[in-house]
């Protein structure tokens, strides 16, 4: 019995998150389409997370926040959830730009609003539009413009980290800019890969000191420490090395 009202709870609130996103994207497209400025638009997108989050009664948990450099750099975070983006969007500074699979290019709204505030779309398939979209995403980092990547790529319902694709890393030694990591922890729990609605939970954000390219090697350098760093909070385990044993 009380997993019944348990999942009826699961369910009111889901119904109930998902009239609240509607609610809070249809002010905030009509906004993002006409502001002039980059800068407001991505404020503009970085408050309407944090509405969604706290109309939803979502706790939202950030620390080493000052590990965030003020000049540009790379972000990069676990990836377990499509609330993913709009977590980072509400918890860092509204000065970055995203770097999301091209796959995204398909939804209409999102996809308009994710261009609006500068993201890039990449191609994992195809590799000649691939190598197109990893010199586009190169330029921006030799601007040093600040990207936010989620270097695994898709995301799964098996909790762990995955391995990590080159391309942040790259960006980040082209750009010579450091490469800050970041963990999110509960948004798996919250709406994993298979579900539709989401459910009750309070979501963590941890930002560790920033990692600088360095060595013979510094992409792979850069990747591998990034990783290391992400495993100590994530509280999941590392599949990579679950692939090589």
């Amino acid at each position: 019995m009380r997993d019944l009202f348990r999942g009826l709870g699961h369910g009111i609130f889901g119904v109930y998150a998902t009239g609240i996103f509607a609610a809070v994207s249809l002010p905030t497209l009509a906004g993002v389409a006409i502001t002039p400025a980059i800068a407001g638009r991505r404020q503009l997108v970085r408050h309407a997370a944090a509405t969604l989050l706290s109309l939803t009664g979502t706790r939202l948990s950030v620390s080493g926040l000052d590990h965030v450099p003020e000049d540009p750099c790379i972000v990069i975070a676990n990836h377990s959830s499509y609330l993913d983006g709009p977590i980072l969007s509400a918890a860092l500074p509204p000065r970055f730009g995203f770097v999301i699979m091209r796959e995204m290019t398909r939804v209409p709204f999102a996809h308009f609003l994710l261009r609006r505030i500068g993201s890039e779309f990449v191609e994992r398939k195809d590799t000649h539009k691939g190598a197109a979209d990893a010199r586009r995403i190169l330029h921006k980092a030799r601007r040093q413009e600040s990207l936010a990547f989620f270097p695994e790529g898709s995301i799964f319902d098996e909790p762990g980290l995955r391995r990590f694709h080159n391309g942040a890393f790259a960006a980040a030694v082209r750009g010579n800019l450091p490469v800050v990591p970041v963990v999110i922890r509960g948004s798996r729990d919250m709406l994993p890969a298979a579900r539709r609605l989401p459910r009750p939970g309070r979501i963590e954000v941890i930002i560790k000191p920033a990692l600088r390219p360095s060595g013979d090697n510094p992409v792979h350098s850069l990747r591998e420490q990034a990783r290391l760093s992400i495993l100590e909070d994530l509280n999941e385990p590392d599949l990579l090395r679950h692939e090589l044993t």
